[in-house]
């Protein structure tokens, strides 16, 4: 079937090449060994060899076959000799397996095998590949080599069969979060053949660290900087949208036997439903929950949680406000607990800011129940 969002594809007849010039072809839905073979003038066996595919022949949508040149032997281009003169190179932005070999005189084949590429031939910048020396006398580059490294600002690109932004990311140097950003992606990721992507290139901009200061309150600078260094971590990772994290937030609760409406609540008080949220005390994620309390979350719930991913975060908060209404049956001091400590509660009542947040936890509980 053809891949989301591409409808089927005629096939067209190849350009005629000259007979000693290699191809590369992209599969697409309904393609087939046989029928590459016949369209490109080749054999079955000779695809089969040049790709090292199995006895079936078995192809995928988005694959990159080498396609042997009429006549051509059946066997995979070899590596490089020992003591011959093969050349390395560094990959840049934008390059391909297919133009490296023609700009150095060899074969996509044989620059696959001697770099034990995967079928895809996929390759990412800043990549160093060894050029395998085939005998002939390669052929001058037509234009200056491309510069090393990754471009400093961002890139374009249009998106392939088998692509994936993971992939992409890697390719241009850059990170899956900020390309999902630059281009306002869903938390999946998701991309389509065609599409024209943002890819954000080079250093990402450096954010300031956080502030010492937050509701009236002051924290010691080492808890400031693991704060900061959470906040950088989730910078740089993909995260679920916030209406998919407030059904996470739900449907955990129901699963853990909480009040629904009470765990959402919290969780848009406490973040709004981001997963990305870190507060200079080191309250980290969709629910606020702070290194110490993860630690006793994780003994609550029998395995280590990561606050840091969504799903075990939301787990981590859900449990606490479990726990807390075991603890105390004052539904008004258990909630008055995740935000100053049922131990200082109780101690000290509720500070002033505690009985806004248990108010406002009260009135947003009509909104999601």
């Amino acid at each position: 079937a053809a891949a989301p969002g591409t409808s089927p594809v005629a096939p067209t007849a190849a350009p005629q090449l000259p007979r000693d010039v290699e191809r590369t072809h992209v599969v697409v839905a309904g393609d087939t060994v046989s029928a590459l073979a016949r369209r490109y003038g080749t054999t079955v066996a000779a695809v089969v060899a040049a790709n090292r595919l199995d006895a079936r022949a078995f192809i995928r949508v988005g694959q990159v076959l080498v396609v042997p040149r009429p006549g051509a032997a059946t066997t995979p281009a070899p590596a490089a000799r020992p003591g011959a003169s093969a050349r390395s190179h560094v990959v840049a932005a934008g390059e391909t397996v297919s133009a490296i070999a023609r700009r150095y005189g060899t074969t996509v084949g044989a620059v696959v095998a001697a770099n034990r590429l995967d079928a895809r031939a996929f390759i990412r910048a800043g990549q160093t590949l060894v050029i395998p020396a085939d005998g002939a006398t390669p052929a001058p580059a037509p234009t200056p080599a491309a510069p090393t490294g990754t471009p400093a600002g961002p890139v374009s690109h249009v998106v392939a069969a088998g692509d994936t932004v993971s992939g992409l990311a890697a390719r241009y140097g850059s990170t899956t979060a900020r390309i999902v950003s630059a281009n306002g992606l869903s938390s999946r990721a998701l991309i389509r053949i065609g599409q024209r992507l943002t890819i954000p290139t080079g250093a990402a901009p450096a954010a300031a660290p956080l502030p010492s200061t937050f509701a009236g309150r002051t924290y010691p600078s080492a808890t400031v900087a693991a704060a900061t260094a959470n906040r950088d971590a989730l910078l740089a990772r993909s995260v679920p949208s916030r209406a998919e994290t407030q059904q996470l937030v739900r449907s955990t609760a129901v699963a853990m036997g909480v009040d629904p409406a009470l765990a959402q609540a919290v969780a848009y008080q406490e973040s709004g439903f981001n997963q990305r949220a870190v507060s200079p005390a080191n309250a980290i994620g969709t629910m606020q929950v702070i290194p110490s309390s993860g630690t006793w979350a994780s003994q609550l719930v029998g395995r280590p949680l990561d606050l840091l991913d969504t799903r075990d975060n939301i787990t981590a908060g859900v449990a606490i406000l479990r726990q807390l209404q075991r603890m105390e049956a004052d539904f008004d001091t258990a909630v008055a607990g995740y935000y100053q400590g049922l131990g200082s509660v109780r101690r000290n009542g509720m500070y002033a800011d505690t009985r806004r947040y248990v108010a406002n936890v009260r009135q947003l509980m009509t909104r999601f129940g």
